[in-house]
């Protein structure tokens, strides 16, 4: 089994590309060529069926089967363009399931595919669930720091809410490039009761936590006084932190892709998790 692999690895990696973003692709000419399939229009066909099922799937098929030309050398060394197709890894998994089982090597791209499709949603779903977690310790390590800065905020002199929202909002907006809470939320494409916070991944949370870990630090160091000077630490905290950002050659805040799954959400998940662990009538 372990020669079949490494066999199948070997023929089937030889043809792998990576595009400029990382991702790996196969072209369909070349895997039509170690499938055995010598007529394109019969390969076609194989790639229309393995379409049709990832179709029948709910699965955007344009992600994973991409239409290219490709140039190739004729005679007297002119070129012509033919038709060509960019295919992920999922792509051709359903294309060697559709593909005429009676060629060996037909049921060696199974084996490779399905090992690797399995493995490679093994991977996304250990990534996912890190992120997730990630997501949450930094949100309750957030959530505790704020309570901090309040209280700082408060013996700086804001005691008034609307006081409080007014600076909060200047630490957004030196963040976010001048954006404060009502257009972060209008960006991010949030509804009005949604909580900014809880629909951050991790890396847009961690810098939010140094804006206010930093800003706590600051207002507490030089004993900041005064609604208008501690709005204005807040806002040039948020606004060095966005300059570190830049100069890392990060990804500002506003442009961070929006989870689709809240904190609060993971967060039920979680507690379900440790009352299903601990119930052992399940």
């Amino acid at each position: 089994m372990a020669d079949i692999l490494k066999y199948n690895e070997k023929i089937f990696e030889n043809i792998k590309n990576i595009n400029d973003y990382d991702q790996e692709f196969w072209y369909a000419r070349e895997l039509s060529e170690i499938l055995e399939y010598t007529k394109w229009g019969n390969f076609k066909k194989v790639i229309d069926k393995a379409k049709e099922a990832c179709d029948s799937s709910d699965i955007n098929v344009s992600n994973h089967f991409a239409d290219v030309g490709k140039m190739i050398d004729i005679a007297n060394g002119a070129q012509r363009e033919i038709e060509d197709i960019m295919l992920s890894r999922y792509a051709c998994y359903l294309i060697v399931q559709n593909a005429d089982s009676r060629k060996n090597v037909v049921a060696l791209g199974q084996t490779y595919f399905a090992t690797q499709t399995i493995k490679q949603e093994l991977i996304d779903d250990f990534q996912q669930n890190s992120e997730d977690k990630k997501r949450l310790a930094i949100r309750n390590e957030l959530a505790d720091h704020n309570k901090s800065l309040a209280e700082v905020a408060q013996m700086a002199g804001i005691e008034d809410p609307r006081d409080y929202a007014v600076f909060q909002n200047r630490g957004y907006q030196g963040l976010y490039g001048g954006l404060g809470a009502k257009e972060i939320k209008e960006r991010k494409g949030l509804k009005k009761s949604h909580k900014i916070l809880d629909y951050m991944g991790s890396t847009e949370l961690a810098a939010n936590l140094f804006r206010a870990t930093q800003t706590d630090e600051k207002l507490r160091r030089e004993n900041i006084k005064g609604k208008y000077k501690a709005n204005e630490v807040h806002y040039k905290v948020g606004a060095k932190v966005r300059k570190t950002i830049e100069e890392l050659g990060g990804t500002m805040p506003e442009n961070l892709p929006t989870p689709k799954k809240s904190v609060k959400a993971i967060e039920k998940e979680e507690q379900k998790k440790l009352k299903n662990n601990g119930d052992l009538t399940e």
